[in-house]
């Protein structure tokens, strides 16, 4: 007999990933993956304007361009399983169960939630619109720092509302010491979603693990509408006395991924360590070559470029570049290029 917990529990399900996390229910929810592994997400490219030309005829209004979109091809890769065992011994039969979804919650708040979360982070940092580098933060210049994001996403023109400020312990304490900063309330939200405990320059602060951000990075800037986090419970059951078990055998099984949209990639910032950062690569004469610096050559990482003038971190057009090889774009567009080192975050985009 299998008891299927996906469908009896999935509210409770759901709301323990939730009350668990310290990213779900910061990530947009426009998109919905219920149902369907990959999603394409279509942004439309504008166009500039011309100044009109009143003797233009039936151009006055400059030249019939075609509205082109950027894809972003999202696919969640993160399918992810585990098992356990109740024994039937250490169990009265009627709270069989009970308890089996009690294992489960448990196994969803200390193992598939942090990992989840781990990996998300992971994935906004690298995809971030802007990956900044820097010296350690110390008490003195944290707050510049943290006001150098902030005013990136003003010049992004990104909504002063529900952006999230993601800080380890360490970092907090530096903002919370500074000299510069003073009347951080700890306790102004923390009932209003797990981890955060203020805000500066307007961005809810979330004080989270350390062992949650990647190395070397010191603080993440997300607004909500620019993330995504797609979570689902593919399958959860309880088999009770299967083959070789006196008991319960738990079996669960989810998967989920984490996307930066690129349409709203300046909505992302995250600070690094210095020398984390990838050279970005030098587009010059249809030729894509590495960047010199002070007389030395930067060995190259993998490379993908665009001819389309679209981003390629995000475009689902954008192609792995081989050295030597010539490229053309149409006229008018841009030849757009992004190089990743090993063990480094990508580069800034380049353009010819």
């Amino acid at each position: 007999m299998a008891i299927n917990l996906a469908s009896k529990y999935s509210d409770q399900i759901a709301e323990v990933f939730t009350r668990s996390s310290f990213i779900k229910g910061k990530t947009a929810e426009t998109f919905d993956l219920t149902g369907v592994k990959t999603l394409k997400v279509y942004t439309p490219i504008t166009v500039e304007e011309v100044d009109y030309d009143r003797d233009g005829g039936l151009g006055r209004y400059g030249a019939v361009t075609e509205m082109q979109d950027v894809v972003q091809e999202l696919t969640m890769t993160q399918d992810k399983a585990f098992t356990l065992t109740i024994d039937k011994g250490n169990n009265l039969d009627q709270n069989l169960v009970k308890n089996a979804a009690d294992m489960l919650r448990l196994q969803l708040s200390e193992k598939s939630t942090p990992s989840a979360d781990k990996y998300a982070f992971k994935r906004f940092v690298t995809m971030a619109g802007t990956i900044a580098e820097s010296e350690k933060p110390t008490r003195a210049d944290i707050i510049s720092k943290i006001a150098d994001a902030s005013q990136a996403l003003d010049d992004a023109l990104v909504p002063d509302d529900n952006r999230y400020l993601y800080l380890t312990s360490e970092m907090y304490k530096l903002v919370c010491t500074s000299d510069e900063f003073s009347g951080v309330d700890v306790l102004a939200r923390q009932s209003i979603a797990k981890g955060v405990c203020g805000e500066v320059f307007g961005m809810n602060v979330v004080r989270v693990p350390k062992s949650y951000l990647p190395e070397g990075v010191y603080f993440l800037v997300a607004h909500k509408d620019a993330v995504l986090m797609p979570y689902k419970i593919a399958d959860a059951k309880v088999h009770e006395d299967p083959v070789g078990v006196s008991g319960a055998l738990i079996e669960g099984r989810h998967y989920y991924d984490a996307y930066v949209l690129g349409a709203k990639c300046g909505g992302v910032y995250a600070l690094v360590a210095t020398g984390m950062v990838s050279a970005a690569p030098t587009v010059s004469g249809g030729r894509i070559a590495p960047t010199i610096s002070q007389g030395k050559i930067t060995a190259f990482g993998k490379v993908r470029y665009t001819l389309d003038g679209s981003d390629p971190r995000y475009s689902d057009s954008a192609k792995d570049y081989v050295a030597g090889t010539s490229l053309t774009a149409e006229t008018g567009c841009k030849i757009r290029a992004v190089m990743t080192e090993s063990g480094k975050y990508p580069s800034a985009v380049a353009e010819g």
